[in-house]
Order: structure tokens, then sequence, then C-alpha cells
């Protein structure tokens, strides 16, 4: 066994190239079973991130393409999208992106428009075949208002290039709207500006009338306080829900009540930043088949009648997207030692079946993986903050004796969402060049419960800069990084939270901004519908708090920043205005500040192409090598 080549950090080559991590991998989601079918999504890098809806007989069988170039299958609504097509007893619909109107699949046909041009957008679908309708949330961007309004609507199923007809409209945002299985029944959620729907929304129930309007509407739960998820009728009529009463995401069941189904301190739900998602679904006998997470890692399980909670073994630690129908079960499944697949499991014959991978086998590259380490370690305050460290590895290589890497400390996005352990070849990427990378669930990331998440309303730009320095702080004193060698890098509102270390601290050598916020105080005014008050959450009232909001603004700090700064944004991109970046770039440049910059045209919120994608990160690792004094011909 060789104990491979010395080399410094850094300098170490790798099979896990830039082009392998763009164009091999593809983007799984929206699994959805109807008819011994399964159905889901694939965005391909290689195709300019155009996303294609795909079939697969259950009993086997070839893949087929249900929408070949250039149709691309995504929702607008919000900027981020989801739910963008339905099935139901073979019935196919779907958002287009060239044109956001709703098609119908038709097999052998070119596909039919139900939905006329206009200025209407479409998500969170669903098909009801007895009423030969599609319900939808519809975003209406025909007012002269600031912001387009929002809210539930109806689409003949048989009609052709008609405008959806309203069910429900007043409130700033809807999603869920279901129906129950005798069709009497409609409910949905409900939420309004300030909040964000992991901070409060509302669940209602109304009685569908026979011309299809909705009457008599009732509070179910929920309220500005109390996060309600995924509200689904069971088959006998029953309607379930996941609500964060108690500061964890857990089932409930509502017959006239609310009754906790289980009480347990984990997260069954999670942050709605898309449409569409699912934790859980129903066996059809009696019992509720869900995932959930517990300190930042996902599980399977089935929830029984009596309120037990029964494991069941998958390799996956993390799961998304459940779809369930009878005893078969589909999501996406990922763990430290497999990247993202779609997976069919059959509960009642057992086994997992892998019916996509979102890479391609690749013989031999395991044994170039990193396996994260969950760590916690004290920050501010005597608060306890979680993350995944990512040491070095690379079996063909060894550092010289005593030598610490250079560790990468990753804000995720959001601000509300999770680093997972999933098999990331980002990261492996740089573990397999010797950096190390510390994924970090900073003070406001989802799966450790409401308490957590709320740690950071009123303290963004501060709690989690915080996180990240006694990360740093830890991960030196432990000897997993170099003293003069912590980067920090982020996208959006992590890009966002590394500027503000590099602004407000001087522990860290350099920093990469993806897309991220530079002015807090042009983000009242400067970005879409759904985000356009999040900051009176994250930093405080506007324009009370208007001295705060300029005090964390990186762009307020340029003379603060020292350290060298790289920045990647797209010219298309609607949520963080490209100009938020190219106003920092212009400012530390004409201090002779130490800055490089790539901007690409046709990209918006969210890297998509493969071109776009390895351009990125070939120019992140250059830059890292040159700030950090790395000479790659040491090697």
């Amino acid at each position: 066994m060789t104990k491979g080549r010395l080399a410094p950090h850094g300098t170490w080559t790798s099979p896990i190239s830039s082009r392998l991590v763009s164009g091999q991998s593809i983007r799984l989601g929206s699994p959805q079973i109807d008819r011994g079918s399964l159905y889901w999504l694939e965005s391909r890098p290689t195709e300019g991130g155009r996303t294609s809806l795909v079939r697969r007989n259950l009993g086997g069988g070839a893949v087929a393409e249900l929408t070949p170039q250039p149709w691309s299958v995504r929702s607008r609504v919000h900027e981020y999208g989801g739910g963008a097509y339905a099935v139901r007893n073979g019935i196919v619909c779907c958002s287009h992106a060239a044109d956001n109107r709703l098609y119908r699949l038709i097999p052998g046909r070119d596909p039919h428009p139900l939905t006329a041009k206009g200025p209407w957008r479409y998500a969170d679908l669903a098909i009801y075949t007895r009423h030969r309708q599609v319900l939808a949330v519809v975003e209406d961007r025909s007012s002269s208002c600031d912001e387009p309004d929002n809210w539930i609507g109806a689409i003949d199923l048989d009609g052709v290039d008609r405008a959806p007809r309203q069910l429900l409209t007043g409130s700033d945002f809807y999603s869920n709207p279901r129906l129950s299985p005798d069709g009497k029944r409609l409910c949905w959620l409900q939420w309004a500006h300030p909040n964000m729907p992991w901070d409060g929304t509302e669940l209602w129930v109304g009685e569908r009338r026979k011309n299809g309007t909705i009457g008599d509407p009732a509070l179910v739960a929920g309220g500005s306080r109390e996060s309600i998820f995924q509200p689904q009728w069971s088959p006998e009529g029953d309607l379930h829900f996941v609500s964060d009463r108690t500061g964890f995401w857990n089932l409930y069941r509502w017959d006239g009540r609310c009754r906790p189904l289980l009480e347990r301190r984990a997260d069954f739900g999670l942050p709605q930043w898309v449409f569409g998602m699912s934790t859980y679904g129903f066996l059809g006998d009696g019992r509720i088949v869900a995932a959930y997470c517990e300190s930042g890692r996902w599980q399977l399980g089935i929830v029984t009648a009596d309120g037990l909670l029964e494991p069941v073994e998958t390799p996956y630690s993390q799961i998304e997207g459940l779809a369930v129908d009878g005893p078969r079960v589909a999501f996406r499944g990922a763990s430290p030692g497999a990247s993202p697949a779609l997976v069919r499991l059959d509960l009642a014959k057992g086994g997992v079946e892998v019916v996509k991978r979102s890479v391609p086998l690749q013989p031999g590259l395991a044994r170039f993986y990193s396996v994260p380490v969950p760590i916690r370690f004290p920050a501010a305050e005597g608060r306890e903050v979680y993350g995944f460290l990512y040491r070095p590895r690379n079996p063909d290589f060894r550092p010289p004796a005593g030598e610490r890497p250079p560790l990468i400390i990753r804000f995720h996005g959001g601000p509300t969402a999770a680093a997972t352990d999933a098999l990331s070849l980002t990261v492996q990427f740089w573990t397999t060049r010797g950096f190390a990378v510390l994924d970090l669930n900073y003070s406001g990331s989802t799966g450790y419960g409401r308490r957590y998440r709320e740690r950071l309303c009123g303290q963004w730009g501060v709690a989690e800069v915080e996180d990240a320095v006694s990360a740093a702080r830890h991960c030196v004193s432990a000897g997993y990084a170099r003293p003069d060698g912590i980067l920090v890098k982020g996208s959006s509102a992590g890009g966002f939270s590394a500027l503000c270390c590099l602004a407000f601290r001087d522990t860290f050598a350099a920093g990469t901004s993806y897309f991220g916020l530079c002015d807090l105080t042009d983000l009242t005014e400067g970005t879409h519908k759904f985000e356009s008050r999040y900051h009176e959450t994250l930093v405080g009232e506007w324009p009370a708090k208007a001295s705060v909001y300029r005090e964390r603004s990186p762009l307020r700090a340029v003379e603060e920043i020292t350290a060298p700064v790289l920045f990647f944004h797209g010219a298309a991109d609607t949520v963080v205005p490209v100009s938020q970046t190219e106003e920092m770039v212009s400012a530390l440049r004409a201090r002779g500040g130490d800055v490089e910059y790539e901007w690409f045209e046709n990209e918006a919120h969210g890297f998509r192409d493969e071109a776009t994608i390895r351009r990125t990160l070939d120019c992140e690792l250059a830059f890292y090598l040159r700030v950090l004094g790395i000479d790659e011909g040491d090697r």
C-alpha cells in the first residue's frame, strides 16, 4: 500500500476535475408515481441547464423522455418555482420555461397549450380528473402595482389557450391547493408579508360548491408564529399536515380538531423555498411513511396509527421529494459515499433500487472521497453550532510532516437552508486537492428545530459571522487547518455572509461570493416579491432600522476589506441584481483592493450551464492558490 507522493496541500492532482463536476452531474428531483410509472425531472448542465420530464415503468424498461429539446419544465413563481408538473391517471401537465404557459403532454402529439399567452406564471400544480381541472398557484404580473398578485386558480383540463380562473385571492401568498378525495373540500396554505412560510402560515379549508367556487372558508391551524407545511388529505379524507407549534415540525391530523400523530424532537418539514415539497405520504393501510431530520441528518420511518415511529433502514442520510403510492415509495436519496440518486423502495417486498444516478458511477473514484465528520463547537454567547468537516484526502499524495491544510468554510444559501453530509463532487473537488472544507450549519439553519432557526432573526450579518469565526478558531486549535489559510465562501445569502466575514473580521485570508448580497439597503427596494420583506425578520423593521442596514452592508465597509475577494454573478439574476456585485467590485477596485470578477450573461440566480460551472471552479481554484502563495509546481 503506497503512502502517496510527498506534496504540499493544495498542489495535489485530482481525478475529480471541473469538467467532471459540471458535465457529469445532473439534478434529479420531483418524483411522482402514477399508474405503475415513475416520473421525475432532470436538470442537465450539458443542455444549458434545461429541465426535462422523464418517465419509467416501475416494472422496469427504458426511460421515456416526455419533453425533448428545446422544452424545459420549470416554474418561475416566486422566481424559485417548484411544482412545475403534475400527473394523475395518466394525464400529464407542465409549465414550460420559455413562455410560462401550462401544457398538456399527449403521447404522439405536440404539447397542447391549456393556458393563453399572458402575464401569468403557474406552480404547485394538481390535476383533478373528476372535475377536469388543474389547480395551481398563479402569479399574476398584470398588476400596475410594484408587486405581482398571487392567487389560487383553476385551469380547464380540456380547454385551449384560456386564461386561468380565480378561486381564492386576497392574501399575499398561497400554496398547496388540494381537493379532498370526495372533491367536496379544498385545503390550502396562505401567508402574508413580512412572514416567510417557515415563519408563519395559515391552513384553511373551504367547501367546493357545484359551480366550482370555494365557500365557507375556515382556519384550521397556523398563524403568524406557527409554520404549517404540506397539508395533504389521506385516502379516507382526513386532513394531515406538519406544524412546528412545539418547536419542531411534527405531523398532525385534523378531524375537527388538531391532533398530533407523534411528538419528537425532529423536523418532519422543511423551509418552503420552492413549491411541491414533500416529506410524507400514505401507504393505504392507515400508516404514513415519512422522512425526518435529527441533528442535521435525514432518516425514513413509518408512523403507525397509535403514534409509533418505526425506522425504515436505508443507506441514505439525505432524503428529498418523497412520493408514495401504496407500498411503493420514491425519493431523491444521497449519503456520504454516494451522490444523489433517484431511488425506488418497495415496502412490501423490501429492497432499494437506484433508478437513476445524478453522477454516473466512476470505478475507483470512491477511494478518493473524503468522508464528512459531524462536528459541534461553542460559539458566541454560549451557543452550540454544527457543521460537517471534510479532511483532505487523496491516496496518491501525502503532505509534508506537520503541514496543515487550508480550510474553506462554506455558507449555504437561504439563509434558512442546511448543509448535509451527502456526497458532493464540488466538495470532493477541493478535498482531493489538499483543502479541508467545513460545511457550516450556522445559526438560522434548518434541521435543529425552530429555536435554532430563529437565532438569525434580527442578527443576520452578525450571528453567522460569529459562528464562522468560532468555526475557524475551533479548526485551527484542533489542528484541522493552517491559521493563515482560512477561506470563506457562499452563494446568495451565503455570499452576503462571506462578504460580512471579510468586512467585519480579520480571520480570513480570502473569500468568494457567488451572486451574493452586498448592500442591504438596496434589498429593501430591489428584489422580488417572495423575499421583499424577508429582511425585516433578518435585520429589522425598515426604515426604522435603516442605520443597522447600513452598518451591516459589506458595500458600506469596503475600507475594512483587506483580504482578496472573488465575485461571480449572472446578468439575468432577478433575485440579487448583478448591479449589487458590480457596485461592490467598483468600490473595492477604487481603493486598490485585490478583486477578481466574472459575470455570465445568460445565467440567473443559481448557475445551471456546464461551461459556467466549470469556469467558476477553475477560477476559484486559481484564485485560492494565488492568494495563499501555493505553487502548483511543487507537486
